[in-house]
């Protein structure tokens, strides 16, 4: 006798680094969302929207050197044995919409860009495969005014998103300021270009490890607590002293005059202060905004050009058990005047920054303490099957209005109704039974108080006999008791 073949049945599990989400956490992100876009628009910028997928060729930052181009990108080959990948972030999709399209956009371009973008890298707590970025870009001018606009902008969207004045600051720098440096180190030559980008990377980690660590990244290397190593940039001590002299004049009272002592005469030096100087005069409240210049922002991506910015929260967050958390960076930006040259050959001058949304989620969420589940509809019960017209009717009609609403469809049990109520979190449940029909009234059950009262009463008989968030109201002051009983929550 022949064995049964036994039926596969696929494990049901989301792919690694990426996650499902549900209810709460998403109409917090909409809501947060929906108010920095209304900044965006406030200032004119317009909403764009481009492909999940680019050719591959056409991003530029992760080019194949191998047979199948997945390094930091997800990749596929069409059937036309084009690669194509999904993008990695939405300054690069720009730049390709604004080469397409270079000759019928008006100049300046002024665009806004919510959407999911993909990273091919190793997930950990917190990182993911897949997250939200929400971005805007001028493209078309040059510096130093379209930066200006940037930063107070960035101030504008940080606030709109909830933060309050006082506990964020915009840091400013100018990548060409880190060019002076070079110039001053010797570093300025195309054979350092790789030692550039070494002692570029340890700048970066300067809020992390401080001088000390920085010192060893830069010198001989330094060794981490897990007993790793890395290779360090094997400067001089004199040029090490100028570097971390450079990353600590943020500190200073005059911190644009503290870098100018640094760099002496040095030409990318001059050409960035200047750049810097500029932004500074064309805001006109710059003292009251939350902005300070701090040569220690090192961007790590490559094509930035001139100022560079980044938003980091300043106050002290606790988790749900009191214990400090440090959030950071929460967006960042720059000025990127040669991506677009990549398809058009000639320079085009832009400027953008980027928010992290899961990140000033979570500091919201921590600020305000832990998210509130999102309240769910009002059910409406269907006892009776021939009724299911007049159960969405009523639903109907609270809609209407403006409330939440569904009918239950999953049966007439009256116990498992309220059950999937519950679930729901459901504020109310309406019920119109054959005695209510009678009658011309509705039940309202109040979910939200009868919770909180049964915490509070020990004697179930108590509770059946008294019923004290439950009442009824004639049919036709449906709308206005579950108004009424609502508002009074809120």
């Amino acid at each position: 006798m022949a064995k049964k073949q036994k039926t596969f049945r696929p494990k049901a599990r989301v792919p690694r680094g990426f996650r499902d989400r549900l209810g709460a956490e998403i109409v917090a992100e909409r809501e947060m969302l929906s108010r920095i876009s209304a900044v965006y628009e406030a200032h004119g910028f317009d909403p764009l929207e481009t492909p999940a997928f680019e050719y591959t060729d056409a991003l530029g930052k992760f080019l194949p050197d191998v047979d199948r181009p997945n390094q930091g990108v997800f990749s596929l080959q069409d059937d036309d044995q084009q690669w194509m990948s999904l993008r990695y972030d939405l300054t690069a999709p720009l730049a390709r919409f604004v080469a397409e399209n270079y000759d019928s956009l008006p100049k300046p371009f002024r665009r806004y860009q919510v959407g999911p973008v993909w990273r091919n890298e190793k997930p950990g707590p917190g990182r993911f495969r897949q997250f939200t970025q929400c971005d805007a870009d001028t493209v078309g001018a040059p510096a130093p005014y379209a930066d200006a606009e940037m930063c107070a902008m960035f101030c504008d969207v940080i606030e709109a998103a909830g933060i309050n004045k006082g506990e964020y600051f915009i840091r400013v720098s100018n990548r060409k300021i880190v060019d002076g440096l070079f110039e001053k180190i010797g570093l300025d030559g195309d054979d350092s270009a790789e030692m550039r980008l070494t002692v570029m990377r340890s700048m970066d980690k300067f809020d992390r490890l401080g001088d000390t660590g920085v010192a060893l990244l830069l010198g001989e290397g330094r060794k981490d607590e897990s007993g790793d190593f890395t290779e360090g940039a094997k400067l001089d001590d004199a040029n090490i002293e100028a570097v971390l002299s450079f990353l600590k004049s943020g500190q200073a009272d005059n911190p644009l005059g503290a870098i100018e002592a640094i760099l002496g005469e040095t030409n990318s030096g001059s050409a960035g202060l200047a750049e810097l100087n500029g932004i500074q005069n064309a805001i006109p409240d710059f003292a009251d905004r939350s902005i300070l210049f701090d040569c220690s922002v090192i961007r790590g991506l490559e094509y930035y050009t001139g100022p560079v910015f980044e938003a980091e929260l300043t106050t002290t967050i606790k988790d749900a058990k009191g214990r400090p958390v440090q959030i950071g960076s929460v967006g960042g930006g720059g000025r990127y005047d040669g991506l677009v040259k990549r398809f058009k050959g000639v320079e085009v001058p832009a400027v953008g920054f980027s928010v992290g949304v899961s990140r000033l989620l979570a500091a919201l969420e921590l600020q305000q303490g832990a998210r509130s589940a999102a309240e769910g509809p009002v059910i409406v019960l269907a006892l009776e099957k021939d009724q299911m017209a007049s159960y969405q009717t009523m639903a109907a009609e609270l809609r209407a209005a403006g409330i939440r609403s569904e009918v239950y469809l999953g049966g007439s049990n009256f116990a498992k109704q309220l059950k999937y109520a519950d679930k729901r979190a459901a504020p109310l449940a309406i019920i119109q039974g054959e005695d209510e029909r009678e009658k011309g009234e509705i039940t309202i059950k109040d979910l939200i108080l009868g919770s909180e009262l049964s915490k509070q009463i020990e004697d179930n008989a108590e509770w059946r006999e008294e019923q004290p968030a439950q009442f009824s109201v004639p049919r036709s002051e449906l709308v206005s008791a579950v108004k009424k009983t609502i508002a009074r929550h809120r």
